[in-house]
């Protein structure tokens, strides 16, 4: 099939190249000519495992291209995905539509008769029928056709959610609709992949009710994991005994400092706005929102507990900077509210990321940062550790030690044992677990 994917952000990117991957002939839009220069080149403009090659693949076999040219990529495509960014909206929180907008206007303006123009963006309920309408109003005098297909794409492995993902979700009123996304995931069909075709309304929301619950289990386990301090049970025994029960899972139950990117702080919010709006509250969110708000910024009063009471003065080291390991992306990462609360309250800190650093910089201009973790440690009061990076998991204990001025050691990802650590000799604190 012949598509176009308008946007080269992190959805449009992994999406158009994925789709090239399953022998699609796909060309990728964006307006920004040296984001299309570089990946032209088969460099890819965001940090993803696997993308450089696949991209750089399909490339070569000229399933896969790159323009800025709008009109001509989509004046022969059979189908359109739209993948633009819907940042939250200042002020109530709604997602922005201004670039999806933009780009559909522009689409049907040059698409072909029959051609289906599909939101990858995520965007609220009703965002589809207002596109029928409007494209309607550009070009009453063709036959195109409107699709929601969310995106379920997690960072750091984006690559497998879509070539195996789940489910696919197709939110599609016409015959045509649903016959092209037959089409273009009809690769899926021969891995007997879920195909769940939909309403646009329920598509759009199935996006947001999932990305709304896994932030609420994430919530609800850094809740148990508090409670567990307080009662001495160990929150990884409380996870496993829970998420074995089918009904419930063992996914997204690993307690923390609170969930970040580019996905679940605006798509709650985003959710909540809708719910304002059809006058159908959601509590339960309403709370995910305020616990996770609250967590990031207890985390750095943690460090300052586990230093005795007081950070003024001292060098804290920092290890991990994104929102999760395997991507450099920054957006409301946990790092941003940890890092500036204990520069206020005295500390100076020193920092290190394997992939992050570049994202880090602009965003905490005071933080001093190492090239690698050893260097970061280096006569600091305290460590802690932010991001579970794989790197950060096999420490070399002795040495970290001899780094330290002290040995407090702060894991917000509970990945060492308790009783190592005290084996080691380090004041060690974790989230949810007993003391050794």
């Amino acid at each position: 099939m012949r598509i176009a994917v308008v946007g080269t952000g992190y959805v449009g990117l992994v999406s158009g190249t994925c789709l090239a991957e399953f022998g699609h002939s796909v060309t990728c839009v964006d307006a920004n000519p040296e984001i299309v220069a570089k990946l032209k080149t088969g460099a890819s403009t965001i940090y993803e495992p696997g993308l450089d090659d696949m991209l750089a693949r399909n490339i070569r076999a000229g399933r896969l291209a790159f323009t800025t040219a709008l009109a001509e990529a989509v004046s022969t495509a059979e189908a359109v995905f739209i993948a633009v960014g819907t940042p939250s909206r200042r002020g109530d929180g709604h997602a922005d539509l201004t670039y999806v907008y933009a780009a559909a206007r522009e689409v049907a303006a040059a698409a072909p008769d029959g051609c289906v123009i599909v939101t990858k963006s995520t965007v609220p309920v009703g965002t589809a029928a207002q596109l029928r309408a409007l494209i309607a109003e550009v070009a009453p005098g063709k036959r195109l056709e409107v699709a929601s297909n969310p995106e379920f794409l997690r960072e750091g492995s984006a690559i497998q959610d879509f070539t195996h993902p789940d489910r696919v979700v197709v939110g599609a009123v016409g015959d045509n609709a649903r016959k092209v996304m037959r089409e273009v995931y009809r690769p899926l069909f021969l891995r007997d992949t879920p195909i769940l075709f939909t309403s646009s309304e329920s598509a759009e929301l199935i996006k947001y009710a999932a990305n709304g619950f896994l932030a609420m289990k994430i919530s609800f386990i850094n809740e148990v994991a508090d409670l567990c301090d307080k009662v001495g049970a160990n929150v990884q025994d409380v996870a496993r005994g829970i998420g074995l029960d089918k009904r419930i899972g063992d996914k997204f139950l690993h307690p923390g400092p609170g969930y970040g990117g580019s996905c679940f702080p605006k798509d709650t919010l985003a959710l909540l706005k809708t719910s304002e709006d059809a006058g159908s509250p959601l509590k339960l969110i309403e709370a995910t929102v305020a616990i996770n708000a609250a967590r990031k910024k207890q985390m750095a009063q943690r460090v300052i507990e586990a230093c005795g009471g007081s950070v003024a003065g001292k060098a804290i080291a920092v290890l991990g900077l994104t929102f999760k390991p395997n991507t450099d992306d920054m957006r409301d990462a946990p790092s941003l509210d940890i890092i500036p609360a204990l520069q206020a309250a005295g500390a100076s800190v020193r920092a290190y990321d394997p992939i992050g650093m570049d994202h880090a910089r602009p965003l905490l201009p005071d933080v001093d940062f190492a090239q690698d973790p050893y260097e970061a440690m280096k006569g600091a009061a305290a460590l802690v550790i932010i991001t579970e990076w794989n790197e950060f998991r096999a420490l070399d204990l002795t040495h970290v030690k001899r780094l330290l001025a002290a040995p407090v050691f702060v894991d917000l990802r509970n990945i060492y044992r308790p009783e190592d650590m005290a084996e080691a000799g380090f004041t060690y604190v974790s989230i949810g677990r007993p003391h050794a």
